[in-house]
């Protein structure tokens, strides 16, 4: 045990990861406003109806030195070692570990923030179907892995509504050959309608306005692409073109070393890899390894390789496409009931690493 004052900001896959880690040496605050873990990547699944799995952050944290204040971060100042909460509480700090993740992105788009529900609020999406007075349109926007997945369990979970795909690109066009055309079969056989090539330049009550024309639409939800929170660069730290905190090896701040930045607020770049790109399966990573630099157990640089990309494809159907270290596709897939196995089981894995 240690007397080391060891602040986490944010309660996602990786500072959750880090935090429970730190805490079995050091005293550890962790700052998040949220009581349950936001279990990202079944976010579909709560839209969809079926039952959240969120364990209480609190429980996560049984039997080690962390006290989890809930609250949000407002300022950071990185001269004076503290930081400044929603609640008005100054924390200071001997290190910090700037965890605050992601959250989706509005890409400036008018009335996207009030008529659209992002993934944030799958609940209120659910609940905005379940009480519909007659089942209509819903439009999905986004073709990447959150908006595939959403698109296939909503459109499974409520059959007597159309659904929609739009995306400004190909549906699942980042696939192998093989990957691609699964994810097209089941979206099909779902009754998925696909509108590839079609960036949303608005979007109102009736629907999306596009530059093809209108896709109407009496529900819309929002699966475009992650951006990272503001707080990194309006506190001083170097960060990349998308707004991720540059980092060395080691997971520290470039312009300010005495601060780690893991997950989805990190830009690292890798030697054979490159940039990692945002998500649970490098964020995790990330709090893993910097729970054993913080607890002494390593002091070598942060290593990574990618193995696989997976998707649920509602109930019945999943997709598993193996590839290259370096991120880029092997031609093998795995899809049906093994697909969905499988990355039901990785989904579990998740939580059960967060201790």
């Amino acid at each position: 045990m240690t007397d080391r004052h060891i602040v986490v900001i944010g309660a996602g896959y990786a500072g959750l990861t880090a935090a429970t880690r730190a805490g079995r040496r050091d005293r550890v605050t962790l700052i998040a406003p949220e009581t349950r873990f936001l279990h990202r990547v079944r976010q579909h699944e709560t839209a969809a109806g079926h039952p959240e799995h969120r364990p209480a952050v609190d429980q996560l944290l049984r039997g080690r030195r962390v006290t989890h204040l809930r609250a949000r971060v407002t300022e950071l100042d990185l001269l004076g070692r503290k930081l400044m909460t929603d609640s008005g509480q100054a924390i200071g700090y001997d290190t910090l570990v700037y965890a605050l993740g992601s959250r989706t992105a509005w890409h400036g788009i008018p009335g996207a923030a009030e008529h659209a529900y992002p993934a944030e609020r799958a609940a209120e999406l659910r609940q905005r179907l379940s009480e519909a007075p007659r089942p209509g349109t819903l439009a999905v926007v986004g073709g990447g892995a959150t908006g595939i997945e959403l698109a296939a369990e909503l459109a499974e979970a409520y059959p007597e509504w159309q659904v929609r795909l739009v995306t400004a690109d190909e549906v699942g066009g980042w696939f192998s050959a093989a990957g691609r055309a699964q994810v097209l079969r089941v979206l099909e056989r779902l009754g998925v309608r696909l509108y590839e090539h079609t960036r949303v330049t608005a979007v109102g009550p009736d629907g999306l306005h596009t530059a093809q024309g209108t896709v109407e639409a009496d529900v819309v939800a929002w699966a475009a692409s992650m951006e990272p929170h503001a707080l990194a660069a309006e506190a001083g730290l170097t960060v990349a073109p998308d707004g991720r905190a540059v980092v060395d090896a080691y997971l520290r701040s470039v312009s300010h070393p005495d601060v780690y930045v893991i997950g989805d607020a990190a830009a690292v770049t890798l030697p054979r890899v490159g940039t990692l790109r945002m998500g649970c399966a490098t964020a995790q990573p990330m709090g893993r390894y910097l729970g054993r630099v913080l607890s002494g157990r390593t002091s070598a640089p942060f290593t990574f390789r990618y193995q696989v990309q997976c998707l649920s494809l509602g109930r019945r159907d999943g997709l598993v496409q193996l590839v290259h270290g370096d991120d880029s596709m092997r031609p093998m897939v795995f899809t049906g009931a093994v697909g969905r196995l499988v990355k039901a089981g990785i989904v579990r894995l998740v939580v059960a690493i967060l201790r």
